[in-house]
């Protein structure tokens, strides 16, 4: 993917259309077929290590723009979480943006890339009380127990039903959202979302769209199963 030349102002578009194609498909694997990501593992760590130096330079992944369905969505988490995970974090801004609407919550951000990850840690600056973490982890087997967290979210992330209803709590809630809507590449369509976690005992909360992205948000109810 090409970068812009030094200076120049980001690019507000989604990726090119092969990009959002291959994003679709492997999306559309995990959803469907979460069994086959071990075929998969090795080509998207190699990509996201890849890329991870240069994953702001064509967009502004901070900016309201890229933010705006995540955002959006996180008006919907009422009260308050204790504990919130987010998946997929590259550089940790969806992470970073869950710690500054929610001042009390505890936040952690895992991703697949040591590199995305180790940047995404020097962002957090003086923080003594450990409140923001990030570590290196597969979305498919995360490393914390059942339970874990209220909040759990992915910002163009394809989702891994199992394992996110598996660390969420009861009454917990999740997020996702994808900045360009379906030309997201890792888009999930709303219908195999609400399957997904409908089959968890994940339970709509609001569909809806803010600026050019969309977003799912749903709740687990109590004793789902899971």
């Amino acid at each position: 993917m090409a970068t812009p030349p030094p200076g120049s102002a980001p690019d507000p578009s989604p990726p090119p259309k092969g990009v959002q194609l291959i994003g679709r498909a492997i999306s559309a694997v995990i959803a469907r077929a979460p069994f086959a990501w071990p075929l998969l593992r090795g080509f998207s760590h190699r990509f996201w290590q890849g890329n991870a130096a240069t994953w702001g330079d064509r967009v502004d992944r901070s900016g309201p723009d890229y933010l705006a369905p995540f955002a959006a969505a996180l008006l919907q988490v009422k009260p308050e979480p204790e504990r919130a995970l987010d998946i997929g974090t590259g550089h940790g801004e969806a992470a970073l943006f869950v710690a500054r609407e929610f001042p009390h919550a505890r936040v952690r951000g895992v991703d697949l890339s040591e590199e995305m990850v180790r940047r995404a840690q020097s962002r957090i600056g003086l923080d003594p009380e450990g409140r923001v973490a990030f570590k290196v982890a597969d979305a498919s087997d995360l490393p914390f127990e059942e339970d874990s967290f209220d909040l759990v979210t992915q910002l163009n992330m394809p989702p891994f039903f199992g394992e996110i209803s598996r660390v969420l709590r009861p009454g917990g809630f999740v997020v996702i959202a994808a900045s360009w809507g379906e030309h997201t590449p890792f888009y999930t369509p709303d219908a195999v979302l609400r399957r997904g976690f409908g089959k968890r005992g994940i339970e709509l909360v609001e569909t809806g769209e803010a600026g050019k992205g969309s977003y799912f948000v749903g709740r687990m109810r109590a004793g789902a199963p899971q």
